[in-house]
This record gives structure tokens, sequence and C-alpha cells, in this order.
């Protein structure tokens, strides 16, 4: 798995205007191929009288997955610059669909190929990227008696909580960078005098910064 990877942190639409011709860029993550696709629709769906509904989207965290269309605008000229642009900036677990509506100036290759883009960045720096990292799932248990102060010490230190449970023991699942495992390990041993349990479990990503 990556260390970490940039997505978008939030669905949304920005607009711009080239030669009097619209862009509206919407963007939103997609966590599955099957996700990507149906945003498409739906946007599609929601602009029927556009010229074209272009998209592009990047699935996996190591971008296994690219698509793009130009969705009858020249070749090259529409999806290709959107996915270029998404790849630039390292986005990952993404879909853009870029809808036009025909302004009557024709901006040839060139301004097609940089209005498409464009869109796209733009879109990028006004709705915003977040980065997640690559965690270790972990499972500490505990008894009620230090549950209280371990679960504020976890959330002061920084530590990724994901839940609590409350049963005969209480059961804390937090992420954990692999390479802070051991140092958790010893600090866990300290603040519990010992008396806490440490599991580890599968991998996750989790959010770690916005931008």
């Amino acid at each position: 798995m990556q260390e970490q990877y940039r997505t978008v942190a939030r669905a949304g639409v920005h607009e711009t205007e080239v030669n009097r011709s619209r862009f509206l860029c919407a963007l939103a993550p997609a966590a599955t191929e099957q996700e990507a696709q149906e945003f498409v629709a739906r946007i599609r769906k929601e602009h029927p009288t556009a010229g074209h509904n272009c998209f592009a989207y990047v699935i996996g965290a190591d971008a296994s997955v690219q698509r793009a269309s130009d969705d009858g605008e020249p070749g090259g000229t529409a999806g290709v610059p959107m996915l270029q642009m998404l790849m630039r900036r390292e986005v990952r677990y993404a879909v853009a669909v870029v809808t036009r509506y025909y302004g009557g100036v024709k901006l040839g290759a060139g301004g097609l190929i940089r209005a498409y883009g464009g869109a796209v960045g733009e879109a990028l720096d006004t709705l915003g990227t977040i980065t997640r990292q690559r965690f270790r799932l972990a499972t500490v248990t505990v008894d009620h008696q230090r549950a209280g102060k371990l679960e504020n010490d976890l959330r002061a230190t920084g530590r990724s909580v994901h839940d609590v449970r409350y049963a005969e023991a209480v059961t804390i699942e937090i992420g954990i960078p692999d390479a802070d495992i051991e140092d958790f390990r010893a600090w866990l041993a300290d603040a519990t005098a010992g008396s806490a349990t440490f599991e580890l479990g599968g991998e996750a990503y989790g959010d770690v910064r916005a931008e």
C-alpha cells in the first residue's frame, strides 16, 4: 500500500468562463470506479442540454485505475488534460466532470486543453484537498477504571481514535503508523501500568491534514 495519497476534501462545483463558454467542474471523492461512474451519470442527467460532459477519474492510492472521456470534443482536448491535472496534483480516489455550455466562440485545440485542465485545477483550489496517511488498525483493551483517562490521553496526543466500546472491559480502536508501533507499546504500558492489552489489526487510511 502507498504510505499516503491526496484526495478531494469535499464534493462541489466550480464555474469558469472562457470566451463566453461556461465550464462547470463538478468534483467529488470516489472510493470505487462504480462510484465514479455513477457520479458522471448523475452530472450528465443534471445537464442534458449541455454541449459536452467530459470526465476524468483516478481510483486507487497507486492510481491503478485512470479513465477519461472527451464526450464529443476533439480527441485529447478535454478528458486527457483533466486527467493530467488530477495526476499532476497527485489526487487519487476522485472524479471530475466538466460540463461545457458553448458560448459561440471556438477555442481551438490549445484553448480547449487549457480550459478543461484549468477548470479542474481551479475546482481543486476552491474545494481543497486532504492528505490521507496509511495506518495500522489496533485495538487497546483496558479496564473501566483507566478507560476514560486513556481515551483522553490518546486524543490529546493526536492519536486517531476510531471507536470505543464498553463491555466487561473497554476496547478502543485506534489508527497508528507502522513506524510508531513499538513506541506506542511502551507508552501504553507506562500509561496503564501494564494493565492494557494491545492487538494489531489490518491496514486503513486516515485523514492527516487539509490543504
